[in-house]
């Protein structure tokens, strides 16, 4: 990953934030994009799986 492309995320994921209401039910979708941002930038994947992110069900 670039920094150019880290950066990106990195932005993202604080307009995100910035986005929250403080409702759980309402954040939902938003908090779950921060997620999978998240796990983008870190280049983590569910344990025991071959298959990035799209597997974890997330």
């Amino acid at each position: 990953m670039t920094t150019e492309q880290q950066t990106s995320l990195e932005k993202r994921i604080e307009e995100l934030k910035g986005s929250l209401t403080g409702d759980m039910f309402q954040d939902m979708e938003t908090r779950d994009q921060i997620h999978n941002l998240e796990m983008q930038l870190k280049g983590v994947k569910p344990m025991d799986s071959h298959i990035d992110c799209i597997g974890c069900g997330s």
